[in-house]
């Protein structure tokens, strides 16, 4: 199935009471493991690569980010689930006007520690690129408290609704991610959304709303914000962690042969068990999202035109 717009995407998650989850990857395994899990539960997916990590200009090699938006457009080609195509958090334009250029059918601009009206014009310019290219964009104002110390860390006020229903009018954004007691990179626990202040801000922003930090989430708080105008929700340090906890085991098997750890697809090779275990860890929050099933007799009639 070819890429599906962020519009069909996102008016049938709201139709229908559910939310998109985004998975996101950064190799062959993990992206292969989120498209498993999707079409084992037949939801509808979002795939993709954060772009704050490929864009870093200290990495110690460089990233060729046609090489990413190609290896998402075929694998969502090769699915029969409607993939939307991510390119997420990059705070460079040229690297998100870049990705809309090579496929990615969702970008989004971060701009911490940047001034509001900087921001909006940064991001202004990226939807008025994106629009003609039928790609969708998300933006937001609030950067989320860091729970990646193991503590959480750099509380910042929630999103106000007031001056988010402007920005979102001004910019033209697609999608709106917020903050309401969601936590970035939270590696530890979980935390209940402020439902009252999602009320809020739904009753005031006429876009879908994003939540990031997915993994610290509890499934009822998800299901609760569904309610209240969620429509697409992030994860990521989970599906690493689960990732990495089969590294580490798969580094004490004792194998003199080096293709059955490497290549050879069996119970002891390290790329299949990696990829199981994303695999399975997003099989476990497609239900809290309530996505299972609604990609049987894709597209539903009545899907609209655009980004």
């Amino acid at each position: 199935m070819a890429i599906e717009s962020i519009a069909n995407l996102m008016a049938d998650a709201r139709a229908r009471e559910y939310a998109i989850g985004y998975f996101e990857s950064w190799n062959l395994e993990s992206l292969q493991g989120v498209l498993d899990a999707a079409e084992h539960a037949a939801a509808p997916v979002a795939i993709g690569f954060n772009g704050e990590f490929l864009s870093k200009p200290d990495r110690l090699t460089r990233e060729r980010l046609a090489i990413y938006a190609a290896l998402c457009n075929s694998a969502a080609a090769s699915s029969p689930v409607p993939c939307a195509m991510v390119f997420n958090e990059c705070p460079s334009d040229s690297w998100v006007l870049s990705a809309a250029d090579l496929g990615f059918n969702l970008v989004m601009l971060v701009g911490q520690h940047t001034a509001h009206d900087d921001y909006l014009r940064r991001v202004k310019r990226i939807v008025e690129h994106c629009r003609s290219r039928g790609v969708a964009v998300e933006a937001e104002l609030d950067e989320l408290p860091s729970g990646a110390s193991g503590a959480v860390e750099g509380a910042g006020p929630m999103t106000d609704p007031e001056v988010a229903e402007k920005f979102v009018c001004e910019s033209g954004v697609d999608l709106f991610a917020i903050s309401v007691g969601n936590v970035h990179i939270r590696t530890h626990g979980q935390q209940a959304l402020d439902l009252n202040h999602l009320a809020a801000l739904h009753k005031r922003i006429n876009v879908p709303l994003v939540l990031h930090g997915g993994t610290g989430i509890p499934g009822e708080s998800i299901q609760a914000a569904i309610r209240l105008g969620v429509a697409k929700v992030n994860y990521g340090t989970y599906l690493k962690q689960r990732y990495l906890a089969v590294l580490k085991q798969a580094a004490t098997w004792e194998e003199t042969n080096p293709h059955e750890l490497l290549g050879l697809g069996g119970h002891r090779d390290i790329m299949v068990a990696t990829r199981l275990a994303v695999r399975d860890a997003v099989l476990e929050r497609i239900e809290d999202l309530r996505c299972d099933g609604k990609a049987l007799n894709w597209p539903r009639s009545g899907a609209v035109a655009g980004r």
